[in-house]
């Protein structure tokens, strides 16, 4: 059964008195530990379906299954359940709370989960020492580089050991040496067990996945695998 199965799934927007339709028909399946990059133009539909995948929209039509679940039928409250426990996001502009510790930072998904606080902190420093901080715990964002607050956001991400990683333009504010170590600490995340789903528009980027899916105009064009993996 795979992880991920997108049947025709569809999802139209109203803007002003016209109808968007940003996905139209989309099949998709993703199996459990798969590195998948999500590519297209402006306005391929790449972005709505991350939101889909990440339980953040629901479609107009069609369904999602998430592990063998519809999440096309489930209530907010569900949806936010799976958020927390099975996905993990990293995002473009960190999505770090400004006040908070990188400690903190991290612990936020856990606190969520109803994560015991002993543990909590246990668990975050352990998911920031694997990804190079062990030493930057009591620091702010702003006390951080670009590089170490994503570095900290990816800690957060897989720190409640998710099913699903989601990187949308994970490198998209970093400079390039910055972002293939980055992008290497992604690879060390899929190396551990993790499926992720990345949405870029570089090709160098989508080069580190295995399997690369281009949209166009709101549908799948070509799904190969990446025959040179970095």
């Amino acid at each position: 059964m795979p992880l991920i199965e997108c049947r025709d799934l569809r999802k139209n927007y109203q803007m002003g008195g016209e109808t968007v339709h940003a996905l139209k028909g989309l099949n998709l399946a993703i199996e459990k530990g798969e590195y998948v990059a999500i590519m297209g133009p402006s306005g391929s539909g790449k972005s709505t379906l991350m939101n889909m995948l990440g339980c953040l929209d629901t479609p107009s039509a069609g369904a999602y299954l998430l592990d063998g679940e519809r999440v096309d039928e489930m209530t907010d409250d569900e949806l936010a359940d799976i958020r927390n426990m099975k996905i993990g996001f990293v995002f473009q502009t960190f999505n770090l709370l400004a006040r908070a510790t990188a400690q903190a930072n991290v612990e936020l998904p856990l606190i969520y989960a109803g994560v015991p606080a002993h543990e909590r902190r246990v668990r975050a420093r352990d998911a920031l020492a694997k990804v190079g901080l062990a030493d930057r715990v009591g620091h702010r964002p702003n006390e951080m580089s670009g590089g170490e607050r994503q570095r900290v956001a990816m800690a957060r991400a897989f720190v409640t050991e998710p099913q699903l990683i989601l990187a949308d333009e994970p490198t998209g504010n970093l400079d390039t040496h910055t972002s293939w170590e980055i992008m290497d600490l992604l690879k060390d995340i899929h190396a551990r067990g993790n499926t992720i789903i990345l949405v870029t528009h570089e090709d160098d980027i989508s080069r580190y996945a295995r399997r690369i899916v281009r949209l166009r105009d709101g549908v799948v064009e070509t799904d190969a695998p990446n025959a040179d993996p970095k």
